[in-house]
């Protein structure tokens, strides 16, 4: 077997490996090689670099004793796929599902998100996007300080756990979608800076330094993470990636790195015969991002759209600190249902500046939309989520909109149970101050700090979901509410259809009502406590969250905290 690894600034490069050191042959490009013939499958081994380590592989296909150990040789050929049928799903008309796989069940591995798959199936949803996987330090984490990035999570079941989920997922004809992080590496067991340039010497962002994109040696660099992304998708049968807070990436260069990174993509797409998906979390409103390479965008099949979760959670929760300022009113609703976005090119009062550009042009489904997801609940001091009667309003709202509705685990049935920011780092001084680093972070959100220290294993064992909850009535009746919609977006072309121009949206300037018009569909919102009658003419109901609702001349009469679905008046 060849080992090889990209040390470009060292004079001499040794694999350790049988409990000895083997010289390496300095190639082109700043690569050495060694071949080591008796290694194989499962063979132990680290680099030592100018005599200085060793480390593990930076391109490292499996750590089995975490990030601090040695790297394993893994031979994916090795793995044999169940899932010769499956030709892929497309993002358009699909119903997204978010999960991390430490908290979505009590045992926290992939074999036992395998045994759940039957519920997301019975929900019909399309994707699973699955939280980070990358190996971080200690035995629980969110995944966004993630180290050795070509690996996966021994706690949650190491490569073949991670493809033996995917398998199961494609029988169950369920696409997956993984979380990335290309902006930042976590601040423990990352043993990148000695073989190379790989970061840019600055701090880009709250997380972490920068990585270099476009400064000397970025060539490497820049193919280290691309190549990455297509493992995942190639030798996993990844459907899709979600790539994280790409507003952080520093790249001056003339074809951005997400721009490469979507033609490389696109053909292996082709290559592989099946569609394959780019989804940008992007702060930027930039519709750039989403348009296609020929049109002089960036390619990103989809974007999370921030604009609709602030407008949904304003509507139904009553908040208005912090960023949700802007979005109070249900003017700022309405518009994100016609138009995608609120911040369009306007003010800003979070940002104290103007911020976005009208996203004209770009339909619905390319703009991942939610009422709830990892960041918006745990980033809340007490990873509240929202209570029942705002998420069936809610819901009944984004599952009937023109957008890629997406779901967090537990959602469906108004889960109880948080999900908090929880960590494990080894070095004592980061376990110590995850918790002020955390405050400082969300300073200025409006929230009174008062979140549970994140090193604590209560921490994360509270974050884990009770599905026994299910069998209680008030989950069972929401989690039937979420199964009804999304089976009425499935069987009604209006529902699913991603063009903003045939939304048409009325609402009350008291914020107690809102009518959106979905072709010949009319869904109907009463915010408010009391029952009353909404000005508008329909005919049957299809749907309603709460009995009775009644349509007559003078309107639709509607409980308090009720969503209705109507066909139009004959």
């Amino acid at each position: 077997m060849i080992f090889e690894v990209w040390a470009p600034n060292a004079a001499t490069v040794e694999v350790d490996v049988f409990d000895g050191r083997r010289a390496m042959s300095a190639g082109e490009g700043g690569w050495w090689s060694a071949d080591v013939p008796e290694a194989g499958h499962g063979t132990l081994y680290r680099y030592v670099l100018d005599g200085e380590g060793p480390y593990p592989d930076p391109r490292s296909r499996r750590q089995p004793d975490g990030v601090f150990g040695p790297s394993a040789v893994y031979d994916h050929a090795r793995y044999t796929w169940a899932d010769h049928e499956w030709t892929g799903r497309d993002l358009r008309g699909a119903v997204v599902y978010e999960l991390h796989i430490g908290t979505f069940t009590q045992t926290g591995t992939f074999e036992a998100a395998i045994e759940k798959l039957p519920h997301l199936v019975e929900l019909s949803v399309d994707f699973v996007e699955v939280m980070p996987v990358a190996p971080v330090p200690g035995g629980r984490n969110w995944g966004y300080d993630g180290v050795d990035l070509y690996a996966v999570n021994e706690t949650y079941g190491g490569p073949d756990g991670l493809k033996s989920f995917v398998d199961a997922c494609h029988r169950a004809g369920i696409g997956v979608i993984l979380d990335v992080v290309y902006n930042h590496l976590g601040p423990s067991g990352n043993f990148l800076h000695p073989f190379g340039p790989y970061f840019a010497g600055f701090e880009g962002s709250y997380w972490g330094e920068a990585v270099n994109l476009d400064g000397p040696g970025s060539n490497e660099v820049r193919r280290y993470f691309i190549e990455n992304a297509v493992q995942w998708l190639r030798d996993y049968h990844i459907d899709g990636l979600r790539l994280d807070a790409v507003h952080a990436l520093h790249d001056r260069r003339a074809t951005h790195l997400l721009a490469e990174l979507s033609d490389q993509v696109d053909a292996l797409s082709c290559a592989v015969g099946r569609p394959l998906s780019l989804i940008a979390e992007s702060d930027l409103n930039d519709p750039r991002m989403v348009r296609s390479r020929d049109a002089g965008g960036l390619g990103m099949t989809a974007q999370w759209d921030d604009d609709v979760h602030h407008a949904l959670h304003c509507a139904v929760s009553g908040e208005s600190h912090g960023y949700y300022a802007d979005f109070t009113n249900l003017s700022t609703l309405a518009k994100a249902l016609t138009g995608g976005v609120v911040h369009d090119g306007g003010w800003s009062s979070f940002r104290g500046r103007t911020h976005g550009a009208p996203f004209a042009g770009v339909p619905g489904h390319r703009l991942v939309a939610c009422l709830q997801n990892h960041d918006q609940i745990g980033n809340r001091p007490l990873g509240d989520r929202l209570p029942v009667s705002a998420l069936k309003l809610g819901a009944g709202l984004l599952l009937t909109s023109p957008f890629t509705p997406m779901l967090f685990m537990g959602e469906e049935w108004g889960a109880g149970t948080p999900f908090l920011f929880f960590s494990d780092h080894v070095d004592a001084q980061l376990r110590e101050s995850e918790g002020g680093r955390r405050e400082r972070e969300f300073d200025g959100f409006g929230y009174a700090w008062d979140a549970p220290d994140p090193s604590r294993v209560e921490t994360f064992l509270r974050s884990k979901l009770d599905w026994d909850e299910v069998k209680q009535e008030v989950h069972w009746s929401l989690l039937c509410w979420y199964r009804d919609l999304i089976a009425l977006r499935k069987a009604l072309p209006e529902l699913s259809d991603p063009r903003f121009d045939g939304v048409r949206v009325e609402f009350d300037p008291l914020g107690k009502w809102l009518v959106m018009w979905r072709g010949s569909l009319c869904v109907t919102v009463n915010f408010g406590e009391d029952s009353g009658i909404l000005p508008v003419s329909v005919g049957a109901v299809l749907l309603a969250s709460d009995e009775p609702v009644a349509a007559g001349e003078e309107g639709v009469w509607l409980p308090g905290q009720t969503l209705a679905i109507f066909r139009s008046a004959p």
